[in-house]
Order: C-alpha cells, then structure tokens, then sequence
C-alpha cells in the first residue's frame, strides 16, 4: 500500500507542477495587451487540473487511512517520517503546492489590478460633458 501512496504523492507533484505551468501562462495573458484569445483554454485547462488535483488528494487520504495514518497534511508527515521516498515526494509537492500557491495570488492581483483600470475607463467615459463647444453624435457641433 505504501507504493501505492508514493505513486498517487507522485502523480499529485506531476498535476500541481503543471497546474504552476498553467499560472504562468494565464499571468502572461493577465499581461498582454488582449488577454481573451488564450484566457478560456486556460481557465478550461485549470479546472481539470484542479478536478485532478483534488481526486488524487481523496485517493491519497483513502491510501493514508488504510495504512493506519489520519488523513491531509498531518498523515503524510507521518507517513513520510517512516519512508524516505515518500519524504521526498512530499517535500515536492508541498514546495510545487506554495509556488501555485503564490501564482494564484498574484494572478489574483493582475485580475482586480485589470478589473479596476477597466472600471476607472468605462466611468471616465461614462462622464457626462458639458455642452458647449461638445460635438454631438453626428460629429458636429451643436448649433454652429
């Protein structure tokens, strides 16, 4: 059952480095000038990603129950204090789970730093001129 745990702990290190993968490319769309060619393959992409991650989080605290270890964080520290393999894949995938971490946060940032400079646009376009000397819809000046 222990291979089995290092292969699940593994394949979890494998999903949470390409779901960093995927940060990195969503902070360069965040970025770029027009975002929303790349921004929905992305967000697709993630999702499975995190559906992935979390499956193999439920497989792993199963695997850990059936060894006799409480299950998250608190079971794979014992089960790694008892296994070398397992030690370094842990320390893996807690090191991969901080970075997605951290690039989530500060994509997070580029979001609401993007969301606010749009809002600041549409109310400064919003505002209503005064009238003299203020084209109107035709392009022309009223009353000239």
């Amino acid at each position: 059952m222990r291979d089995a745990l290092l292969a699940t702990v593994t394949e979890e290190v494998a999903a949470v480095q390409a779901f960093e993968s995927l940060l990195v490319d969503e902070e360069k769309a965040l970025i770029a000038a027009q975002p929303l060619p790349v921004l929905p393959e992305i967000i697709a992409n993630k999702t499975a990603l995190t559906e992935r991650i979390a499956a193999l989080e439920k497989a792993r605290d199963e695997q850990l129950n059936t060894l006799g270890f409480p299950a998250g964080f608190v079971g794979m520290e014992a089960a790694a204090a008892d296994d070398s393999q397992i030690a370094e894949q842990w320390a893996l995938l807690t090191a991969a789970a901080r970075r997605a971490k951290q690039g989530n946060n500060n994509n997070g940032v580029l979001i609401r730093t993007r969301m606010e400079y749009n809002r600041k646009a549409l109310a400064a376009l919003q505002v209503a001129p005064s009238k003299a000397g203020f084209y109107g819809p035709d392009g022309r000046v009223p009353g000239a």
